[in-house]
Parts: structure tokens; C-alpha cells; sequence
């Protein structure tokens, strides 16, 4: 059984690193319509067994469950690695034999992106262990990871995830693959990674929201502004 794995922080304080070019309140709109894209993305997949969302976040309860999604309530939050670590752990009680995280700040996520991750996870007679990752767009991040068995190696989210995910990989004997996926490369953090999107995401809610904040003209006058 493959289980999808969504872990969701409490978004009243999204996006701190926007904060030059966004109001919290205009953070935390972003973050949700991400969310909300990720949410529809997932059920969408149907080479997924199960979804799951961790969380404490009780708007994301709602919706997970809107969904007919499980939702696996979290103790406490002390970091993504933690809360992935810990949904695996739950998952497995109720069957998961690979779990794939993803993160919700992917504007661009469709369910093709996440079909594909599935489609390379090809689970052996042997039963070798594997990973399957897609590394953030500036090639040191984790953006996706499936990993089978679920908690074959802790979680390093974080700057230089991806070097540490690999290392953990070898150390553990694992089938290693690397997936490169332009719409799972791009999150959102930075203001160079909303200019990023602005020029390929048109069409969608996200930019349509963006749009309406008038983001595309802040970030021109940040770029202007900002020490060469």
C-alpha cells in the first residue's frame, strides 16, 4: 500500500521569508490556496492508496476531511522532518509499505507530477529497499521523497536536504532515483521563487490570487531596491 503523505503547520505565521513583499494575512491567503491546490492535486492521484495529512491545524482538518482524507493528529509540532517521521510511523499501523511526502508550498503540483513519482516506485520480489526523490529547483533541496519502507532513514528537511537524503540512501543499501520535475522544483519561499512562478504559473487560482495583490509590481520594486 502507497500512501501519500501531507504534512500542514499552522499557516498563521506562512511564508515568514515573504515578509519584505506580503502582510501575514496575505502570507497566510498564499499558503492556503497552495494548500488547497496540493489537497486537490493528491485526490486526483489515483495510483495513491491513501492520503494522509498531519497536522495539528484544525483548517486543514476540515478539509482533509472534506476529502476523505486521513488525518493523523499530531502531539506536538517541532519540525517538517518530525511530523513526516511521525505520519510515517502512523501510516504504517494502518498498512503503508512506502510513503511519498509532499510538501504544500508547490503552486505548480498536478496530479500527473505525482502519478509520475508513484509510477517509479517499483517495488521488487526481494524486497530491496528504494527511494524516489525530486530535488527542489536549486538542486540541494528535498521537494519529494517516497521512501520504501516508510522510516527506512530519519528525515533532514531543510538547507542541504538532498545530500543528507542521499547519504541516508546509500547508508541503508537503498535503490536510489533521482527525478527531475520542473512543477515539484518550484516552491515557494523566496521572492525569487515568486518571480519564478509569476512567469509560468498563468492560469491558475494561485497566480490569479497573486495577481489580485498586485505582487508582480512589489517585486519589481523589491528587485530595484535590493543590494547588488
Amino acid at each position: 500500500m502507497r500512501y501519500l503523505l501531507i504534512p500542514v503547520k499552522d499557516l498563521s505565521r506562512a511564508k515568514q521569508r515573504l515578509a519584505a513583499l506580503m502582510t501575514q494575512a496575505e502570507r497566510t491567503r498564499l499558503a492556503w490556496a497552495m494548500l488547497e491546490n496540493t489537497f486537490a492535486a493528491a485526490a486526483a492521484a489515483r495510483s495513491a492508496d491513501r492520503i494522509a495529512v498531519v497536522t495539528l491545524y484544525e483548517p486543514a482538518i476540515e478539509l482533509a476531511k472534506q476529502y476523505g482524507m486521513d488525518v493523523i493528529l499530531e502531539t506536538e509540532q517541532i519540525s517538517e522532518s518530525a511530523s513526516v517521521d511521525f505520519g510515517s510511523r502512523e501510516a504504517i499501523k494502518f498498512g503503508a509499505e512506502a510513503v511519498l511526502r509532499l510538501p504544500i508550498d508547490l503552486p505548480l503540483i498536478s496530479s500527473q507530477d505525482i502519478e509520475t513519482i508513484l509510477a517509479a516506485d517499483q517495488p521488487n520480489s526481494l524486497a530491496t529497499p528504494s527511494v524516489v526523490i525530486v530535488p527542489s529547483r536549486d538542486g540541494s533541496g528535498t521537494n519529494a521523497i517516497l521512501r520504501r519502507p516508510p522510516t527506512l532513514f530519519p528525515s533532514h528537511f531543510g538547507a542541504g536536504s538532498l545530500a543528507k537524503h542521499l547519504r541516508e540512501a546509500e547508508q541503508a543499501n537503498a535503490a536510489c532515483q533521482l527525478i527531475n520535475l520542473p512543477n515539484i522544483a518550484l516552491d515557494i519561499d523566496e521572492p525569487e521563487d515568486l518571480a519564478e512562478f509569476l512567469g509560468r504559473g498563468q492560469g491558475t487560482a494561485i497566480h490569479e490570487l497573486l495577481a489580485e495583490m498586485n505582487v508582480a509590481e512589489r517585486l519589481k520594486r523589491f528587485f530595484e531596491t535590493w543590494p547588488s
